[in-house]
């Protein structure tokens, strides 16, 4: 028989056990972490001592996940609340770079809008070429990762060297009418694989105020 035959076995015929209980108490193993041979109920009671710190670890893991999570929605819901107090686009833009810098500690952060009423004033009206409202075309949900275009990069002027990760995010209202960039020096700090739910919802609380100054 094969070791999988016997496992088979004794899964399908718990029966076993009791009728052989003596025969159980008898048989001795080699213990987990070192060479002695101990009871096959030992065994048991340490396999279910490995798995409880598993579980352990595991529902630390999830409790401080939960704690990140509020803090970054309470940090969410607080720039909403200032987006609604912000009275034009200027104070828009600056309660969002306050807020991005400060509270989300995001070291550099760069705007780029075309349509609507421009303010030649302000640097976020800076001519950008075709390629930009085609790139946030191509952003549905917001792009993480170590790459941005010379012309996005160009952006952040003597900063842009130190930026190794950034976020790219579409700013829209049916379309859009914006790019969002955020850069960091740290390499982690923005890459491929990290959730966008909460860069999402940014980009969606900063799209609508501006369009409401834009209109």
């Amino acid at each position: 028989m094969q070791a999988n035959d016997i496992a088979a076995y004794l899964q399908q015929n718990p029966q076993f056990f009791e009728d052989y209980a003596d025969l159980i108490a008898e048989i001795f193993i080699p213990h987990p972490h070192g060479g002695r041979a101990i009871p096959l109920a030992e065994r048991q009671i340490l396999t279910l001592r490995e798995k409880n710190k598993l579980l352990e670890t595991k529902l630390a893991e999830l409790l401080q996940f939960g704690e990140e999570n509020d803090q970054i929605g309470d940090k969410v819901h607080k720039l909403s609340l200032a987006l609604l107090q912000a009275r034009d686009l200027a104070a828009v833009l600056g309660t969002l770079q306050y807020h991005l810098q400060e509270h989300f500690r995001i070291p550099q952060l760069a705007v780029r809008l075309w349509g609507g009423e421009r303010d030649e004033t302000l640097t976020e009206f800076s001519p950008v070429s075709p390629d930009v409202p085609t790139l946030a075309n191509s952003l549905p949900t917001p792009y993480c990762g170590p790459y941005v275009t010379d012309e996005v990069l160009s952006w952040f002027g003597d900063a842009a060297g130190h930026a190794k990760s950034f976020a790219q995010v579409a700013l829209r209202v049916d379309r859009p009418f914006g790019l969002m960039v955020l850069a960091s020096p740290d390499p982690q700090r923005f890459y491929p694989e990290m959730g966008t739910l909460y860069l999402a919802r940014i980009g969606e609380l900063a799209s609508a105020a501006l369009a409401r100054c834009l209109d």
